[in-house]
């Protein structure tokens, strides 16, 4: 669960920690607070994409670190998986936000990508807002919900990995099927090319060392120039008495002196060891300028070979290095067009035994998604009607279609919320409280079989009131039995089953405006119900009514 939120900098927020609990987490405040901030906050940890803007102004980053306790099996499983290991249970997710757009993002104290946090925040946190009920208008969205509900993962998968193979059979059979006039024009240019580069013959490595050849003969000149000058300081010459013949007269003056005193002995060795080792650099020095020799012929082939590699890499856009490959591959698709039917009626007995692997995995899956649907319209209808909808209608309407990456189904949620009415799409009949209300029976469906912790419901009470809204706050507190709710709400009717209420609420000072989050006792929970019944003036009535509330609700 959610333990502990920090943020810095965002907004209006200059620095809050909060500490959240288990069960039914409220939050509530007058409009403009920063309620949304805080959501807009989790959103950031959890890696979704945000904008610079939400950065405090006159501050150059912004922070936010979000701390977990008790972490699921699942979510030590993802963490692994990228490459992390939870620290006995706790899980700290970290990101800082830039002025310059970029952000820097922790996971447990280690460096991680933004990417790496939002796809583990699916496995920790499942927010849903406003928007998202609107996600309800697209029949795109439900066979989600409905593989989700079913625990579809794994047949999708199965049928995913064949629909891939299936799409690269296809892919390769579409290409060989190009009319006659095309291939054998494709055919005439592969033989071209083939033929170049084979005679070609372009070896790896080929150019550097014909670079390298080059640069050796185009320096001959240099070469001899400065091996005959070291020869001359070794053997000299007949204005010059060279090194050999002056480390030879030294070696015998200390030698003779050594005949004097035995000390000098070491000296006379070393010096008749320099005098060989120098005699022997001179021979391999004059060895050298025997051997070496200008080869224009030589020279003039490497600059023609080097003259056609270059030609063949800007023609065929690839480094010189790289021609091998490309001609293997010419020649790969020069066999394919040549042998065209052959390769065609392989290809063609290879996508229909794809096809048929893939229709069984498609069959499969749609099957249990049609039972699993059935039983996922029923148990949101109930949910519905519990929260003020009792005659609505939910049916799930599947059609038949074409292979996707889905499969062959095309799932659509139908409802009726009043007797006697055929149940029609979402996006023609549902009003917006009728959709918050849908939306939070599906959370409530597939809360039971989630395996995240935590759940954030932001506003999800627009545009109902009354008993609606007081049936949303029971089954909110429902679904906290189970799991860890943050439920951001104007009503009073679900902010009185809070376990924990938290008041946002703002100050100005100094022309700048603060936001602060602080949890209520009783009597500020109360002053609090108080303000949403009444709003601005507080009376005695709706103090009297907010205990009430408070009374029923502890009862």
């Amino acid at each position: 669960m959610l333990q502990t939120l920090y943020i810095e900098n965002i907004a209006v927020i200059e620095k809050t920690s909060i500490e959240f609990n288990r069960g039914l987490n409220v939050l509530t405040g007058e409009t403009g607070a920063g309620k949304s901030i805080i959501i807009d906050a989790i959103n950031a940890v959890m890696g979704h994409r945000t904008s610079k803007d939400i950065i405090r102004t006159g501050e150059q980053s912004a922070f936010v670190s979000a701390q977990f306790e008790n972490i699921n099996g699942e979510v030590s499983k993802k963490l692994e998986e990228l490459g992390f290991c939870d620290d006995e249970g706790t899980l700290v997710l970290q990101r800082t936000l830039n002025a310059s757009g970029k952000s820097v993002c922790k996971i447990n104290g280690k460096p991680a990508t933004v990417s790496m946090l939002k796809e583990l925040s699916g496995y920790i946190i499942n927010i849903h807002g406003q928007h998202e009920s609107y996600e309800l208008f697209s029949p795109d969205t439900h066979i989600d919900y409905i593989d989700r509900y079913g625990k579809c993962d794994k047949l999708l998968a199965e049928y995913q990995e064949k629909y891939r193979e299936y799409k690269i059979l296809k892919k390769k059979l579409d290409e060989a099927n190009t009319d006659d006039r095309e291939r054998l024009h494709e055919i005439d240019l592969l033989t071209f090319q083939v033929n170049e580069l084979s005679q070609a013959d372009v070896k790896a490595g080929e150019e550097e060392q014909l670079r390298a050849e080059r640069t050796a003969l185009l320096s001959v000149e240099k070469i001899f120039s400065l091996l005959n000058d070291a020869k001359i300081y070794l053997s000299g010459n007949d204005n010059f008495t060279g090194g050999i013949d002056a480390v030879d007269s030294a070696c015998s003056d200390v030698q003779k002196a050594s005949e004097y005193n035995a000390e000098y002995s070491a000296v006379s060795d070393a010096l008749s060891d320099a005098y060989y080792n120098l005699r022997d650099c001179a021979e391999n020095i004059s060895d050298a300028i025997d051997n070496l020799e200008s080869d224009p012929q030589r020279l003039e082939e490497i600059e023609e070979r080097l003259d056609l590699l270059s030609t063949l890499s800007r023609k065929y856009g690839c480094p010189s290095d790289e021609l091998g490959d490309l001609l293997q591959k010419l020649e790969t698709r020069l066999d394919e067009l040549v042998n065209f039917d052959k390769n065609r009626d392989e290809l063609i007995n290879a996508v229909q035994k794809s096809e048929s692997v893939l229709m069984k995995a498609a069959v499969a899956l749609s099957e249990k998604r049609k039972k699993s649907a059935a039983e996922f319209s029923k148990r949101v209808k109930e949910e519905m009607s519990f929260l003020n909808m009792p005659n609505v209608e939910l049916v799930a309407e599947f059609e038949q279609i074409d292979f996707t990456s889905k499969g062959i189904d095309k799932a659509e949620l139908l409802i009726s919320a009043n007797p006697g009415e055929t149940p029609r799409p979402v996006a023609k009949i549902a009003s917006g409280g009728e959709l918050s209300r849908m939306m939070l029976a599906i959370k409530t469906v597939l809360s039971q079989s989630d395996t995240v912790d935590t759940l954030i419901f932001d506003e999800v009470d627009t545009g109902i009131s009354g008993s609606a809204a007081q049936k949303v706050g029971f089954k909110l507190k429902q679904v906290s039995e189970n799991s860890q709710v943050l439920c951001v709400t104007h009503q009073a009717q679900i902010a009185a089953l809070a376990d924990y209420h938290y008041l946002i609420s703002k100050q100005i000072d100094g022309g700048r405006t603060f936001t602060d989050v602080s949890v209520l006792d009783y009597e500020g929970r109360k002053n609090e119900l108080a303000r949403i019944i009444g709003g601005v003036n507080i009376t005695d009535a709706a103090l009297s009514h907010a205990e009430a509330m408070l009374r029923e609700n502890r009862d």
